[in-house]
């Protein structure tokens, strides 16, 4: 919830939680006070991914790594056009850009989309406090010195009367409204030497993959055209007739915000009816949420969420260890899997279900990101499989 200002420069700001724990320092992007769910993110790579992720609408994002602009920001490294995080929490001042890719200082970019930060926060401290006290809704407010402050009392009262995101459907808000294709694929610095690669146009796709856009990353639709898709991407809303009116040869459910139990009002029974065409499916994120209550599992708020680079996942087919890229608040409970459906992947961190798929069905899905934006590439062996499946189940036709 943005409640004033878009007017750019720095001055002082003030972050105060629900609980009345406040921390004050050094204003950074946009002027203006927002309210959103704070939460905290590990990864000490790629903050111009994660800021624009679509699956951080409705929060504010604390960085735990203090070296945040060191490469400045681009329009390459986004992952979708407008940010729908509401803020974010800096140990440090914004670090002076000190890198050939970039374009614009952090600061004048957060500036640009209306973003609200504020650094010189003991993030350790903050960090401590959510595991430990868990998810809530914090008010961030920066504010130039000439400015009168609004009283911390009612900066409170503005975190306390947040609706949150526990029983919201955000994906709306960030799905696309209409229906486009998809053809870019991922970073090849092979092409165009002079500036260090680009972009690859893969030709020659294989395989029609329709994507429902819950609030899909960029570089997710990238590595599916890599491997050789023609990717159709649908809103969140598109019903089971203009899905198949795709002639697909499989299904992606993208990741996306807020709680999977709300958007699956509309997501889920689409869901339903696709399984019973035995299209070859798979999800990421809020996409495998929204799969596993399409099946009969349940989710359920977690206390502080999977969020950074560096998550440890065991493969529980072949017990190998994979480091992956999490962002999520929410989880699929494991014990409420039903019969036919195999847990695949596990948490190492706190035994939380990871992956699932249905025995002898063209059908899986995994908590995290295979992606890698930002992130390692352990998992993006899982595009491989999708393929695999969609070329099997042609051969079987």
């Amino acid at each position: 919830m943005s409640l004033s200002g878009n007017s750019s420069g720095t001055g002082l700001a003030t972050l105060v939680l629900t609980d009345g724990t406040t921390f004050r320092g050094h204003g950074i992007g946009a002027q203006g006070t927002v309210v959103g769910e704070i939460c905290f993110n590990t990864a000490i790579t790629g903050y111009q991914e994660i800021i624009t992720d679509p699956s951080y609408a409705g929060q504010i994002i604390t960085f735990t790594f203090p070296h945040i602009g060191n490469v400045g920001t681009n329009k390459s490294d986004i992952e979708a056009v407008n940010p729908a995080a509401r803020g974010l929490i800096l140990c440090c001042d914004i670090t002076q850009p000190s890198n050939w890719r970039n374009v614009q200082q952090l600061n004048s970019w957060l500036q640009q989309f209306d973003l609200v930060g504020i650094s010189n926060v003991d993030t350790r401290r903050l960090t401590r406090h959510i595991r430990q006290y868990g998810a809530q809704e914090a008010t961030l407010c920066h504010h130039s010195t000439e400015e009168t402050p609004l009283p911390l009392g009612r900066l409170r009262e503005l975190a306390k009367n947040s609706p949150g995101i526990d029983g919201v459907d955000l994906a709306k808000e960030v799905s696309c409204k209409e229906t486009y294709c998809w053809k870019e694929g991922i970073w090849d610095f092979s092409l165009n030497k002079n500036n260090g690669g680009n972009y690859a146009t893969p030709e020659n796709s294989k395989y029609h993959v329709v994507a429902i856009d819950y609030g899909a990353k960029r570089n997710i639709l990238r590595s599916l055209v890599s491997h050789r898709c023609r990717v159709t991407v649908v809103p969140a809303t598109t019903g089971i007739k203009d899905i198949l009116s795709y002639n697909p040869d499989g299904i992606f459910l993208s990741n996306g915000p807020g709680d999977p139990k709300a958007t699956g009002i509309y997501a889920v029974p689409t869901i339903k009816k696709l399984l019973e065409k035995n299209i070859p499916i798979f999800g990421i994120c809020l996409g495998h949420q929204m799969l596993s209550l399409a099946l009969g599992a349940q989710t359920r708020k977690m206390l502080f969420g999977h969020r950074g680079a560096n998550h440890p996942v065991r493969d529980l087919k072949n017990n190998k260890v994979e480091i992956t890229s999490q962002n999520h608040g929410f989880e699929v409970i494991a014990e409420s899997l039903p019969d036919g459906i195999d847990a695949t992947h596990m948490s190492l961190f706190d035994g939380t279900l990871e992956g699932l798929e249905i025995k002898d069905r063209p059908v899986f899905s995994v908590q995290y990101h295979p992606e890698a934006s930002p992130g390692p590439l352990d998992s993006r062996y899982l595009f491989e499989r999708f393929v695999k499946t969609m070329d099997a189940n042609k051969s079987d036709a």
